[in-house]
């Protein structure tokens, strides 16, 4: 199956509007077009296709088709970077105006938390990190880059170094500076401890005043400058320090959070044992295809997705699915990447290349909902664009209007005005919530829940109303025995023999399920003779020269081997909606298999708990006729259900409760529920049983397909959302504090940094408690 690709192609002639929207609709509706997307003002068209040549020449063909001709083709590519020291909002600023300039990008994501930069370009990615580099940021593709690089002790000390070197002559040159020593001894000391301490900040905040941006970097360096023309020295040296040890302190605090994402990258090993002709030998993960044949011995982590050839053993699945307990595994199981094989030795055959695993796609999905803005995150960000400038603006205004007014002193205003400079910087405020966040992604994660979006996240705790889509969701989806009903003085085990032996023969959904159960029991099977399909009916067979029926309710009426006994057995089955298997010889039936759909083990339990947790109303929506729709939810306690609808029904219904209660999530695992998923305010996928289509569709999915995990979730989101809250008020109100206390001037320039930097770290480190259950 081919890939999507995107171009970019430049479209001569089209030079009004009208011409541009003839060329989108025309080319928007070829086959094999995904996406056709203009840029009138540049002439340009961007067009999504399967990626073939045939299809290339095709759309250039159809252009021409309509009176215009295509000049250039450019392929637009989508890259990731991993950018070195882009841990704030005022970092990535200059980065967003600096490559907005470059005509050939087109898109451009920042994930602050995983120091990562996403772009859709269409020139050399080379031009692109060219540009970094002009700003001072180093970068390198995060593509295939599943371990950091091993980093020199400088390297990894460099920063605490420098920093430990700056507040050591800070100290001793204020000391010596209190102590009444010379200038000429204390200012060489002091001046040391700005250069080591403020050589990166200088460096950076030189770059920002080349973009005319007013990043931290730059405000912080105006602002010791202005100290030192003012002749604090002392205050000068300690505001550098204070302020690099907070960078320091805080990339630390970061850190913990990105290394939440890579404990996960890290569960699954890098190599495998991979057997072939030649024997066994150890090759990179990267290496090995869909097909081959891997050996995990006991204790060792699983390295790809497949299916059990041989041996068998326990796995524990929880890094995956959240599931407390080891399962068994053996023969034609599957088996994850990143779970822990226990005792045996298992041999698996590789069903997904490393890239397509499940725990890739944990990793994948994690990743990608951080770059998906919570609500709460993109109020912050805009609040900060308007907030700097204008704490800046105001800051300019009291250096000059009090000394040019009233005559005051200007170094005094001037000194008061630098102190609010350095509380302008929103570093605190804007890296509170994605730290958050992320915290909370990875938690989930964690626990076998994959949301795809901060948004989806912030939002569960607000929902309402919950609508659960009943097979494969509430129930098993695939029928199970119930029950054996022994008639005529026979037993269970004498019936599943007999029933087993012949229904062997048998592909059919109740015949399989019947096989399952006996299984499960080991039962043996009997030698057949003389098997007899009888069409929509059941069989005849014969076992050590018996004649034996199985099959339907009509069978045996019809052969006229029904009882009234017979018959209030059936009527019960029937009452609950369950098919009825009967087994009979000699005009005798022997017994009756009792086989319906199950429901999920735990699923009363998790629905009681969703109520507790505040979900005020729970609906089921299904296909399925209206007796079963009514057992389910009785045996459940649902408040309403929904039965006999189909897809367009359902996405109704799921309308109806957004006008009724604002906030509903729709949980389901077929095709026919993915227009319901989509209508909700959340919606929610089966990840195991789930089809692949309503897994796009859906916003989160259960890896384990454990409704239980929907109230932990609420209660994730309610801490999630508390937390950000407690960050922005505790940004906000130290903010506030300072700004007030800068301009009668009771705050000096270190108590600005330590109110800036202070309010970083405690909402950093606040953040990180949404990683704890």
């Amino acid at each position: 199956m081919s890939q999507n690709q995107i171009c970019q192609l430049n479209i001569e002639g089209m030079d009004c509007a009208d011409c541009a929207t003839k060329i989108e609709k025309h080319i928007g509706k070829l086959d094999g077009v995904k996406l056709a997307k203009i840029d009138f003002i540049n002439g340009k068209l961007n067009v999504e296709f399967e990626d073939t040549q045939t299809n290339l020449e095709y759309i250039k063909q159809e252009i021409n088709n309509i009176g215009y001709s295509v000049r250039e083709i450019s392929q637009i590519q989508n890259t990731t970077l991993i950018v070195e020291g882009m841990d704030c909002p005022d970092e990535s600023r200059p980065i967003e105006d600096r490559l907005r300039k470059l005509a050939c990008v087109q898109n451009i994501q920042f994930n602050l938390v995983a120091n990562k930069l996403i772009l859709e370009h269409t020139c050399p990615i080379g031009d692109v990190q060219q540009a970094l580099k002009d700003l001072g940021f180093k970068s390198e593709l995060a593509a295939h880059r599943r371990k950091k690089a091993e980093l020199t002790f400088w390297q990894k000390h460099k920063m605490l170094f420098l920093t430990l070197t700056s507040g050591t002559f800070a100290i001793v040159g204020g000391v010596l500076r209190h102590l009444h020593f010379d200038d000429i001894v204390t200012i060489p000391l002091l001046m040391i401890a700005i250069a080591t301490g403020g050589f990166h900040i200088a460096k950076k905040g030189w770059k920002e005043a080349i973009n005319l941006t007013l990043g931290m970097n730059f405000l912080m360096s105006i602002a010791v400058i202005g100290a030192m023309v003012l002749g604090e020295w002392s205050e000068a040296a300690m505001v550098i320090f204070l302020f690099a040890l907070a960078q320091l302190l805080e990339s630390y605090s970061l850190d913990r959070a990105r290394k939440s994402i890579q404990s996960l990258m890290e569960l699954a090993p890098n190599v495998a044992l991979l057997k072939d002709d030649n024997g066994e030998r150890i090759v990179p993960v990267e290496q090995i295809d869909v097909g081959d044949l891997i050996v995990i011995k006991p204790g060792e982590r699983i390295p790809m997705d497949g299916i059990v050839s041989a041996g068998s053993s326990t796995v524990n699945q929880s890094p995956i699915t959240g599931e407390s307990m080891p399962l068994e595994k053996s023969v034609n199981d599957e088996v994850f990447a990143g779970t822990i094989n226990d005792k045996g030795s298992l041999e698996v055959r590789v069903t997904e290349k490393f890239e397509n695993s499940t725990l890739s796609r944990i990793i994948h999905l994690v990743e990608e909902a951080q770059v998906k803005k919570a609500p709460s995150q993109s109020f912050v960000e805009k609040f900060a664009r308007y907030y700097t400038p204008a704490v800046v603006s105001f800051a300019a205004l009291l250096a000059i209007l009090p000394p040019l007014v009233l005559g005051a002193s200007f170094n005094e205003w001037f000194y008061r005005a630098l102190v609010l400079l350095v509380i302008s910087c929103p570093c605190a405020l804007v890296i509170s919530t994605p730290v958050t966040i992320v915290s909370g992604l990875t938690n989930a994660a964690r626990n076998g829940i994959l949301i795809k979006g901060g948004a989806y996240l912030e939002n569960f705790g607000k929902l309402k109303a919950l609508a659960f889509d009943k097979t494969g969701t509430l129930t098993e989806g695939k029928p199970k025995v119930q029950t054996i009903i022994p008639i005529s003085h026979t037993n269970e085990n004498e019936i599943l023999t007999i029933a087993t032996s012949i229904e062997s023969r048998s592909e059919h959904p109740l015949a399989l399920a019947i096989m399952e159960y006996a299984h499960s029991k080991n039962i043996p099977l009997q030698t057949l003779e003389n098997f007899e399909s009888i069409t929509g009916k059941g069989v005849r067979a014969s076992i050590n020269g018996a004649t034996y029926l199985i099959g339907n309710h009509r069978l045996f009426e019809e052969n006229g081997w029904c009882e009234d006994e017979i018959h209030q057995h059936l009527e019960k089955i029937e009452r609950k909606n369950h098919s009825a298997i009967i087994l009979g010889k000699k005009e005798r039936i022997l017994g009756i298999i009792d086989i319906a759909d199950s429901i999920r083990e735990n699923t009363a339990e998790a629905i009681e708990n969703l109520n507790r947790a505040g979900i005020r109303k729970t609906i089921m929506l299904t296909g399925d006729n209206y007796q079963t729709a009514a057992a389910i939810a009785g045996d459940l306690k649902i408040d309403e259900f929904h039965a006999e609808l189909l897809p367009e029904d359902k996405v109704i219904a799921i309308k109806n409760l957004l006008a009724e209660y604002e906030q509903v999530a729709m949980i389901g695992d077929g095709i026919n529920d993915a227009p319901a998923l989509a209508t909700a305010t959340i919606g929610i996928s089966m990840g195991t049983s789930g089809t692949d289509t309503a897994l796009e569709t859906a916003d989160i999915a259960l890896m384990k397909d454990d409704l239980g995990k929907l109230a932990y979730l609420k209660k994730l989101s309610r801490k999630t959302v508390r937390i950000i809250k407690q960050n922005i008020f505790t940004a906000l109100f130290l903010k506030g504090i300072f700004v007030l206390l800068a301009i009668p001037g009771l705050a000096t320039l270190w108590m600005a940094v330590f109110a800036d930097m202070g309010a970083s770290l405690l909402v950093v480190f606040n953040g990180l408690r949404a990683l704890k259950k």
